[in-house]
């Protein structure tokens, strides 16, 4: 067994900008060759994120994700879920999937009313993750409306 800790903190967190990191040189690796992934960096900026959660197993960090106000406007009371990500040598072990929960709670203490996310077909194990947690399948929203390769996702809070 291994003991996780679940640390809250903002965009700025040094742990957090390195799982973000590695999160991109994940998705570079594993569908760069696909889709072009440059038109996704402005809604990935970390500057504007206040609420993020890294957690730790064992005392070093595994994974990371965040929630923030969602900016377009076209849907009311929510807040997206970004940048999530567990690295490689902590997945397998349910470390997402505690995350992704730690994340929705902090949304309800917010009073947020629902959940949103972007990820895409291809990325399989994060899809299983949102499933699993309630979140389903919606209209591609806000940016990525013109973004077929995009899956969008909703869960009322």
């Amino acid at each position: 067994m291994y003991d996780l800790e679940f640390v809250r903190c903002s965009g700025i967190n040094e742990d957090f900008i390195m799982n973000c990191q590695l999160l991109d040189m994940d998705l570079d690796r594993r569908v760069g060759r696909v889709i072009k992934r440059d038109k996704y960096k402005q809604y990935n900026q970390l500057d504007e994120i206040k609420e993020a959660i890294v957690v730790y197993v064992d005392g070093r960090a595994a994974g990371a994700g965040a929630i923030r106000e969602y900016q377009y406007g076209d849907i009311d009371d929510a807040t997206e879920i970004k940048r999530v990500f567990v690295r490689d040598e902590f997945q397998g072990k349910g470390i997402g999937t505690k995350l992704v929960l730690e994340l929705i709670e902090w949304a309800k203490e917010l009073g947020y009313k629902r959940l949103i996310l972007e990820t895409g077909e291809l990325l399989q194990e994060s899809c299983h993750v949102y499933r699993k947690v309630g979140f389903e399948k919606m209209d591609n929203y806000g940016p990525y409306i013109s973004m077929p390769e995009s899956l969008c996702m909703m869960k009322e809070l």
